[in-house]
């Protein structure tokens, strides 16, 4: 469920972003509204955290992107001020460790949207947020439930699955968060209200005064509405950049066999096999115009990286 939340003025120009007709807020030259350094957590068996270190500037959608055990619910837990930990973390000018309450005021925080309780009416679930958040504001998430079939005194086991989309989308959208942190937010949802529930999220919700972060295993559905990425593995970040600067850093290359060996003297992060003898080959920070010479290129989705990435070849 969400937690409190405030209002937070990003700076910086606007530039166009990676969903068709949006405008996004350029990388924000004040302090991040995430800095992390040397960030480690280890439990009994296993470091979950091993000195890992990022950013994340205000006004942004982040995508934090990793295989299970990766590191990924144990970073938002240390964000979120759940579970203690080592090294340096500033959440919103704040320690988590002994700033949490504070801190909570001003992040919205939502694991799974596909979980309320079934016994719970929308009414009662909409005074129930009410009551916990200082700046959840009930007539927006009314009036947003206006456009569905939702009514107050309707239970959440007489719902479809996407009509508990609506509803928890009413009563996040009502909270006006700094950061607004989503951990598999539709885990166990189809395809067709997991796009439903980002795209209102990106039209209804955000905006350059606020942060998004967001963890998931459908790269491909996030991809569209992100600004930045950070893919985790083993506890450490191993990329993290804006989007918009993929395609100036990573391209890659269809590469017929007579010409195989060639593409590979220019040392490829990532290589597959196609049909018909053609290989594409995943190259970083090689100039477009040499790997244009030796075949088609193309800018790798956002999948296609994160898989090279994890293969443990490239970091």
């Amino acid at each position: 469920m969400a937690r409190r939340a405030r209002t937070h003025h990003a700076t910086g120009a606007e530039r166009a972003g990676p969903a068709a007709g949006r405008r996004w807020p350029w990388r924000c030259t004040v302090s991040a509204l995430v800095s992390a350094k040397g960030l480690r957590k280890a439990y009994k068996n296993k470091v979950a955290l091993d000195d890992a270190a990022f950013e994340i500037p205000a006004g942004r959608i982040v995508g934090l992107i990793g295989p299970n055990g990766a590191g990924k619910t144990t970073a938002l837990k240390a964000m979120l001020g759940l579970i203690p930990f080592d090294g340096q973390l500033n959440v919103l000018g704040l320690d988590p460790r002994t700033q949490r309450d504070e801190l909570m005021r001003d992040v919205c925080f939502i694991a799974d949207v596909a979980v309320l309780p079934r016994w719970m009416k929308v009414k009662e679930a909409i005074e129930f947020v009410s009551g916990v958040h200082p700046r959840f504001d009930k007539a927006r998430c009314e009036r947003f439930l206006k456009g569905t079939q939702l009514k107050p005194n309707m239970r959440v086991r007489e719902m479809s699955k996407g009509m508990i989309v609506q509803l928890h989308l009413a009563l996040v959208m009502a909270i006006d968060a700094r950061l607004l942190v989503l951990d598999e937010p539709t885990l166990g949802l189809d395809i067709l209200y997991r796009k439903q529930f980002y795209q209102r999220l990106l039209e209804d919700y955000f905006d350059e005064q606020k942060t998004i972060l967001v963890t998931t295993h459908q790269v491909e559905e996030i991809e569209h509405i992100l600004t930045d990425v950070m893919f985790i593995r083993d506890g450490k970040v191993v990329l993290d950049t804006p989007m918009d600067t993929l395609g100036e850093r990573f391209i890659e290359v269809f590469v017929d066999a007579q010409r195989a060996e060639e593409a590979r003297g220019l040392q490829p992060i990532d290589e597959r096999a196609l049909p018909f003898g053609k290989t594409v080959m995943l190259y970083d920070g090689v100039p477009a115009e040499r790997l244009a010479a030796i075949g088609e290129t193309r800018t790798p989705g956002l999948a296609d990286l994160f898989v090279a990435t994890m293969k443990g070849t490239y970091a």
